[in-house]
């Protein structure tokens, strides 16, 4: 009969304090892939794609004319799974203008679509970084030298 009791009253703690909605938390801009559909390819501009997105969250690294606007919704799954987190969406466009400020190229990518793109596995050397290892090392080298000098 205790356990009976034990087990209820346990049961009821669980349910009750368990919310009903779920906790949705998103980073970026809201509903991207509607507003995506918003702005076409060779007749919207910058200005544009700025009053629908607002500013990019990146911009292209060798010029300004590739913009990346992201959205990441997180949610906390079952109890069962012990709320752990997961991402329900998670969205790319990317934006490529001329150099009038057209818009020429439009992609959209969505959580499906990512695991489809493939990466490079080549390994870019940096000999500059290199280079000030070496010079940082040696300098350390000297400045103790001079310090036992002293």
């Amino acid at each position: 009969m205790t356990k009976k009791i034990l087990f209820l009253t346990i049961f009821l703690l669980l349910t009750t304090s368990c919310q009903k909605k779920e906790v949705i938390k998103t980073h970026g801009i809201s509903y991207l892939e509607h507003r995506q559909k918003l702005i076409s390819i060779n007749k919207s501009n910058k200005n544009d794609v700025i009053k629908v997105f607002g500013q990019p969250a990146t911009k292209g690294m060798v010029d300004n004319n590739l913009w990346i606007y992201i959205e990441r919704t997180t949610t906390r799954s079952s109890l069962f799974k012990l709320g752990k987190s997961y991402i329900k969406k998670n969205n790319v466009l990317a934006l490529e203008f001329n150099k009038y400020g057209v818009l020429i190229d439009k992609k959209f990518y969505d959580k499906n679509n990512m695991k489809k793109i493939e990466f490079s596995k080549d390994i870019t050397e940096n000999e500059i970084r290199k280079e000030n290892f070496i010079y940082s090392f040696l300098s350390s080298v000297r400045q103790k030298m001079q310090q036992s000098k002293k």
